[in-house]
């Protein structure tokens, strides 16, 4: 029975993914890939132009994945602060369920690689932060940040706490939980 269309192609996601959850996992070529889908290479080619198209794929995913649920926070949350506090956890959240996202955002999965793809990781971290920064914007209207409150410095200062986080997980062949006193550390990130 042949595959609807696109179910290949997720297919060939998914197991991408599945061999970047591996702690120690192997350089994924595409003979690799090819082998565990039981697939020539060719047939990989089929749905993909190269192997930089699969791991757009990926980074498609964690951007739709990441920005749809950034969205539905900042529409269900009025107050700046707890939005931040929100789409921190979420990201925490998110490196936990995706192992092997995680690896692609840390750029584990990416060396050797086109180029290209590290500087859409780089875009994708730029958006985050100017919608913490936005959040953060918010929440010194309402009076939660003192007036005075560096938000770029303070939108940076929290990005960069979630890369720190996903590299403690990832370089820790995944023991390391992201979440591990994630209230304790709110608590001191969020000090007026």
């Amino acid at each position: 029975m042949a595959a609807k269309p696109g179910e290949r192609k997720l297919q060939i996601l998914q197991t991408i993914a599945g061999m970047l959850e591996q702690p120690k996992g192997e350089k994924i070529t595409t003979a690799l890939l090819a082998a565990k889908l039981e697939l020539s290479e060719a047939a990989l080619y089929r749905h993909f132009a190269s192997k930089a198209q699969m791991f757009e794929g990926l980074i498609e995913f964690i951007e739709q994945t990441v920005f749809g649920l950034i969205n539905k926070i900042t529409a269900e949350e009025s107050s700046g602060l707890k939005q931040a506090e929100s789409i921190i956890a979420m990201l925490l959240g998110f490196a936990q369920k995706n192992r092997g996202m995680t690896r692609v955002l840390i750029g584990d999965a990416l060396v050797n690689e086109d180029e290209r793809l590290q500087q859409r990781i780089n875009q994708l971290f730029d958006r985050i932060e100017t919608t913490l920064k936005q959040s953060l914007r918010i929440a010194v209207s309402q009076g939660d940040l003192g007036g005075d409150a560096e938000v770029g410095a303070h939108a940076n200062l929290l990005l960069c706490y979630v890369i720190g986080r996903w590299q403690q997980f990832g370089k820790s062949g995944f023991t390391r939980d992201p979440m591990a006193q994630w209230p304790q550390q709110w608590a001191i990130l969020s000090r007026k």
